[in-house]
């Protein structure tokens, strides 16, 4: 292959196709329970996060809620991955060795949110939300509608591998995907830039600016207590029962339950078995959509 512009721009087309196709048919889950949010800036605060702006009846002037009662901030990072291909490999027409790199790399992009999601939501047992509390945890403040602070729990203790219930039947989710600059496959082949000159290669990567963050705590339950129908329900119980500050109800549907590979058979057992254990009708069954990925155990 003669080594021009032209040429190498038809490589470029080439190995973006392959890394493109390979990105669209990636199977992901993230999207089903994070809320996808476009950033301007190097970082986003979330000023309405605890805020549920309910309706009452109009007595007297409005009531006007505040939305920045609570402030929450998410800050970009910076993401790449690059590879490098000799200039003669190019020149040798050997393109094809390279493709199932670029279809990985495809694959990668994709499942990068996935991999940042759902890591957070393992991680919620240890880091704060809006609240200043663990995003999963026993004593959540809510104030009733006398205004008086007691403690919440949306989560379960336990030594097991963790488990997780959340709502994600609303424009807000438990989980914020946060995008200033999504993901971009780009190339360097210019033959003035000093490492295509010193090192006779060209760089192709991919490269974005994105980050995850917690949403609302009252749409996620997390449990290390053993994944059981009896630990099933209480969860969902806990979750339709929770509060907004003044007392009013929320109105929280469980609708997708997450769990780590070892827990998909006891998972399977609860939302899709005809009859539990006992050979009783299971009433769990179909109650929740189930999400199994590997990335709880990161």
């Amino acid at each position: 292959m003669i080594i021009d512009d032209r040429s190498l721009d038809l490589v470029f087309k080439g190995f973006k196709t392959v890394y493109t196709d390979a990105y669209l048919e990636a199977p992901v889950h993230w999207d089903k329970i994070a809320m996808q949010v476009s950033s301007t800036g190097r970082d986003e605060t979330y000023g309405w996060l605890g805020q549920f702006p309910q309706l009452r009846e109009w007595i007297g002037p409005r009531h006007v809620k505040s939305l920045q009662a609570h402030k929450f901030t998410i800050t970009n990072r910076l993401f790449e991955s690059t590879v490098s291909i000799g200039r003669t490999d190019i020149a040798d027409d050997r393109l094809g060795v390279f493709k199932p790199s670029f279809s990985e790399m495809g694959q990668s992009a994709r499942r990068h949110p996935e991999e940042l999601v759902m890591g957070l939501l393992a991680k919620g047992f240890n880091e704060t939300g809006f609240d200043g509390q663990n995003f999963f945890d026993t004593d959540h403040p809510v104030a009733d509608a006398d205004g008086k602070v007691s403690s919440v729990s949306n989560m379960q203790a336990g030594s097991e591998a963790p488990w997780f219930l959340l709502d994600t039947s609303r424009q807000v989710r438990p989980i914020i995907w946060q995008e200033r600059e999504t993901y971009e496959f780009q190339s360097m082949t210019d033959p003035t830039n000093p490492h295509v000159f010193m090192n006779d290669d060209y760089l192709y990567g991919v490269r974005a600016r994105v980050n995850a963050g917690f949403g609302l705590w009252q749409l996620g339950f997390g449990s290390k207590a053993t994944l059981t129908a009896d630990n099933y329900a209480a969860a969902r119980a806990a979750m339709m029962n929770f509060r907004s500050d003044g007392g009013r109800i929320l109105g929280i549907n469980p609708t997708t339950l997450i769990v780590p590979p070892a827990l998909e058979q006891s998972a399977l057992h609860i939302l899709n078995a005809d009859r539990d254990a006992a050979g009783a009708t299971n009433v769990w069954k179909g109650t929740a959509a189930l999400v199994v990925t590997p990335y709880l155990d990161a």
